[in-house]
């Protein structure tokens, strides 16, 4: 069987060898793909990222659609125009990624603004190198919690009731809360527990988020 001439990309070890495990890919389209992709964060039109890496709207327009297979020092001028490194046009590839794990009963317990209510925040998991954080907790309130409604963050928050049975608050609503209700809402407006019918209550909070803007 003939064997897949490796990129110059690979060769260098900028992303891994796609002979062993990702050989049905299309490393091209992969990276037109991330190259759009960060050509629409920055804001700027193909035209703009063509001229500012020395390339025809023609040449831009293949790259981002995956037909052609640009070299790398065609690669290295679109990362220096789009103000990133060259190993980010090749995060899809990328193997090694950030993974969490904890286990059962280690949980890190947090402080936040409803820990001075009684609220026991522990972190299960955390992850450092996207632009979307993500905050998953479990959230035990005891015979000592007292409610509190009027959280406020940006993002978005997602909450599953595993034990015990409150009432939450959204803004002008409230929901009665017991073991497998689900909860999601977008978490600028005023939230939380306004009264513990059933305690101990616990349930899983995920918060979302983009960097920029972050938590509290």
């Amino acid at each position: 069987m003939n064997q897949r001439k490796k990129t110059d990309a690979e060769s260098l070890g900028l992303i891994p060898d796609t002979t062993a495990g990702v050989a049905s890919r299309d490393l091209e389209k992969y990276v037109g793909a991330e190259i759009r992709r960060h050509r629409r964060r920055a804001d700027l039109t193909i035209v703009a990222l063509a001229q500012r890496a020395g390339l025809s709207q023609g040449m831009m327009s293949k790259i981002e659609n995956g037909q052609t297979s640009p070299s790398l020092g065609t690669l290295s001028a679109l990362a220096d125009a789009l103000g990133i490194p060259l190993s980010a046009l090749f995060a899809p590839l990328d193997t090694s990624r950030d993974v969490s794990f904890v286990p059962a009963g280690t949980g890190l317990e947090i402080d936040r603004r409803g820990t001075k209510s009684g609220h026991l925040y522990e972190l299960l998991g955390h992850g450092v190198r996207n632009v979307i954080g993500v905050e998953p907790y479990r959230i035990t309130l005891s015979e000592g919690s007292e409610p509190f409604g009027d959280f406020q963050h940006e993002g978005v928050e997602f909450i599953y009731m595993l034990e015990g049975r409150l009432i939450y608050r959204h803004g002008e609503q409230t929901f009665p809360m017991g073991p497998g209700d689900a909860l999601f809402f977008d978490s600028i407006a005023p939230h939380g527990p306004i009264e513990l019918l059933d305690v101990p209550c616990r349930y899983l909070s995920v918060i979302t988020y983009s960097r920029d803007e972050g938590s509290s």
